[in-house]
C-alpha cells in the first residue's frame, strides 16, 4: 500500500495509553513530521501526513519516563482512515484496556494500514489485527507473543516486518526504522533518505535484533544430566563440546542426551553450544582488543572465517562491525 494521491492528507493515529514507551511514539512521529518538511522542500507530489495522538485521558498521556504527552480522546472508530500506529511499553503490554481493544478491532478494520512498535503488538494481537500475519516485537517479548497468540507468525530477529496491511517493528528505536520504511513506500526513497540523513540514522539498519540482545539461553534444565551438560558447556566454551563427548561426560547415549536436551532447553545441544560461543565472542569483542583469529579460538568458534560466518548467519553483521558498534570508546 502506497500513497499515490496528489492532494490531501494521510492521517496517522498514534494510539497512546498510560505507561507507553515515549520513544515508541515520539521517534516515528518525528520521522513523519520531518518527511512532510522534506517533501515540501523537494517539491514531491503526494499526500502529507496528519499526525494525531489519541486515547488520552483528560488530554494527557503519562509515559514510562514519565514524559507527559498531550492527546485527544479516541475518535469514532468507523471514521478512521489512514494508519493506526500502536506504540509499546509496560502500559501496552500489561495494562487492561478492553475499551481500547474494542476500538482497535473496529478502527483497524477501517484503516489503510496498522503499525505496531515494540510491545504495541500485544494490543494489536488482542484486537485480532495480527491473526494470520507475520509480525515482530521486542526480542525479549517475542516468545511471549508467539505463546499467547499462536495464530501469529512471530519473527523474533526482524527489525521490522511488513505483511499488508500490518507493519510491525521491534523494540523502541526500531519504530524509527519502521516509519522510514513507510515514508519510502509512501513518498519515495529520496524523501526517506533525506529524512534519515537529517535525523542521523540508518535508512536500512544492518543486521537483526540478535546483535542487541543479551544472552538468551534457557534457564537450568529440569534434570541433572542435562544440567551437567549445560555446566560443561559454560565451563569451557573452547573445549571439546561435541555431542558424543558431552554424552559420555553425563553418562547418557548421544541420542538420549540430544532428545532430552532439546525437550528441556528448547534447542539442540549443537545450537546451544554455538549460542554460548557466540555470546562469548561478542563479550570478547566488546571487552578486549584481541584480533578476530584469537577471539575465534578463545570462544571455540574455530577460525576467523568461521567466526565471521557465524556472526553473519546469526546476527547479520561482521565481527568488525559488531565491535565498532558495541565496544566502549576509550579516551
Amino acid at each position: 500500500m502506497t500513497l499515490v494521491s496528489t492532494h490531501g492528507t494521510h492521517p496517522i493515529w498514534f494510539v497512546a495509553v498510560d505507561g507507553i514507551q515515549a520513544l515508541d511514539l515520539v521517534g516515528p512521529h518525528e520521522v513523519f513530521a520531518t518527511a512532510n518538511q522534506v517533501a515540501d522542500t523537494l517539491g514531491v507530489s503526494g499526500r502529507r501526513y496528519r499526525l494525531e495522538i489519541v486515547g488520552a485521558t483528560d488530554g494527557v498521556v503519562a509515559t514510562e519516563s514519565p514524559i507527559r504527552l498531550a492527546g485527544i480522546p479516541l475518535p469514532a472508530p468507523d471514521d478512521i482512515t489512514g494508519t493506526v500506529l500502536i506504540p509499546g511499553g509496560t502500559g501496552a503490554r500489561t495494562g487492561h484496556h478492553p475499551q481500547l481493544v474494542d476500538w482497535l478491532r473496529v478502527a483497524g478494520a477501517r484503516a489503510d494500514r496498522i503499525a505496531t512498535v515494540c510491545t504495541g503488538a500485544f494490543l494489536a494481537a488482542q484486537a485480532g489485527l495480527l491473526d494470520g500475519k507475520r509480525a515482530t516485537t521486542h526480542w525479549a517479548w517475542a516468545g511471549h507473543l508467539a505463546d499467547d497468540h499462536p495464530s501469529i507468525t512471530v519473527e523474533p530477529d526482524s527489525i521490522w516486518v511488513r505483511d499488508d496491511p500490518v507493519w510491525s517493528s521491534a523494540g523502541v528505536t526500531s519504530g524509527i526504522d519502521l516509519a522510514l520504511a513507510m515514508v519510502e513506500a509512501d513518498l519515495g526513497a529520496d524523501v526517506a533518505q533525506h529524512v534519515a540523513r537529517w535525523l542521523v540514522v540508518f535508512l536500512r539498519r544492518p543486521g537483526g535484533q540478535s546483535q542487541f540482545a543479551g544472552p538468551v539461553w534457557s534457564g537450568a534444565a529440569e534434570t541433572e544430566p542435562v544440567r551437567a551438560a549445560q555446566d560443561t558447556i559454560h565451563a569451557d566454551v573452547a573445549g571439546d563440546l561435541r555431542l558424543d563427548t558431552l554424552a559420555a561426560h553425563v553418562g547418557l547415549s548421544s541420542r538420549h542426551l540430544a532428545r532430552r536436551f532439546e525437550a528441556e532447553i528448547g534447542m539442540t545441544p549443537a545450537r546451544y553450544v554455538e549460542t554460548v560461543r557466540l555470546e562469548a565472542a561478542q563479550r570478547l569483542l566488546e571487552e578486549t582488543s584481541s584480533g578476530v583469529d584469537v577471539i575465534a579460538a578463545e570462544s571455540g568458534l574455530g577460525t576467523a572465517e568461521s567466526l565471521r560466518r557465524c556472526f553473519q548467519r546469526r546476527l547479520g553483521i561482521s565481527p568488525t562491525d559488531y565491535r565498532r558498534r558495541f565496544r566502549p570508546q576509550t579516551a
